[in-house]
């Protein structure tokens, strides 16, 4: 037997590096060089890229975190509680890349900064405690929040470059992962339907797609050819029509709208993945649980039908 791939094993495949990870071949792009700008300007595009993400209203500006703080603790809510606790989240995190910056542009005027230095103590702090809060702040679609985004900014500041962009090829992968498992519950899900037929195909390309589309860099020449094909698979999902008989009852109406409904969701739920190329299990996990229970659904209405009943 074969000995099995060891992760962060690189391969060129079809003319492209790719670097293997928990079971997929990922393309590989060479770090930037390490430097202090460097970490600066990918610390920025981490928090940019996190804002972008989550709802809107939490970008809260670091100098004002004594504000957020005390709005927070003051509100008796539940549920403006929860919106006072992700703009809390939103201070903490802008007070901590405030630190990183200027924490780097220190160590570029020649001072040495230390692990225990008061300002990364406080930085972590703030980390921390906007991980923690995190969990109060959801996906710019209404879903989970993506806690995977909270502690990158402090990885790009403690760890060398390359080893943080090593470490986003193992993310990459769970998310190509989750991917997949969203693309093989909408296929059983609809795999005894007599109305919504052929899905697999078009399943298969939006996930092939999604998957080119999150392991490819903006600026890699490639996207004006990935991001059209992961559109216009995402289209051709969606605008799937039932095939309805020529006079349906109410069930058979209902399982149309359920089925166009679930597949509208799968589709927005991977192009939410693929944007942030991170993983949502937690989005995943009650979406696979939602077509388990269309497929049941659908076997007991099959059960039911007469076998004279029209099939299509």
């Amino acid at each position: 037997m074969s000995e099995p791939t060891a992760n962060g094993t690189r391969r060129l495949i079809d003319g492209e590096m790719r670097v293997y990870y928990d079971g997929y071949w990922i393309k590989h792009y060479d770090p930037p060089i390490d430097t202090l700008e460097t970490r600066k300007g990918l610390i920025q595009a981490l928090t940019r890229r996190l804002f972008n993400h989550v709802e809107f209203g939490i970008n809260i500006p670091g100098n004002r975190l004594d504000a957020a703080r005390a709005a927070y603790q003051a509100e008796t809510d539940t549920e403006r509680k929860r919106v006072n606790g992700a703009m809390l989240a939103g201070a903490l995190f802008n007070r901590a890349t405030d630190i990183f910056t200027c924490l780097v542009d220190l160590q570029s005027s020649g001072i040495e900064i230390t692990p225990d230095n008061t300002l990364m103590r406080e930085c972590g702090q703030c980390l921390m405690e906007a991980l923690d809060l995190g969990k109060m702040v959801r996906h710019r679609g209404g879903d989970e929040g993506i806690d995977e985004l909270w502690g990158e900014p402090f990885k790009a500041y403690s760890i060398p470059i390359e080893a943080f962009y090593e470490s986003r090829y193992l993310k990459m992968a769970m998310t190509m992962r989750d991917i997949d498992r969203i693309g093989t519950g909408l296929k059983d899900a609809f795999s005894n339907s007599t109305q919504i037929t052929m899905i697999a195909p078009r399943v298969d390309a939006l996930a092939e797609a999604g998957k080119r589309k999150c392991e490819m860099l903006r600026t890699d020449p490639g996207i004006f050819r990935v991001w059209p094909s992961y559109v216009v698979a995402r289209e051709r999902l969606c605008n799937i029509q039932p095939r309805l008989p020529a006079a349906p009852d109410a069930a058979t109406i209902r399982e149309a709208l359920e089925g166009a409904r679930l597949i509208r969701e799968g589709t927005d739920l991977v192009t939410n993945i693929v944007r942030a190329r991170v993983p949502m299990p937690k989005s995943t996990r009650e979406f696979l649980d939602r077509c388990h229970q269309f497929r049941q659904a659908l076997s007991r209405a099959n059960s039911t039908r007469s076998p004279r009943s029209p099939k299509s």
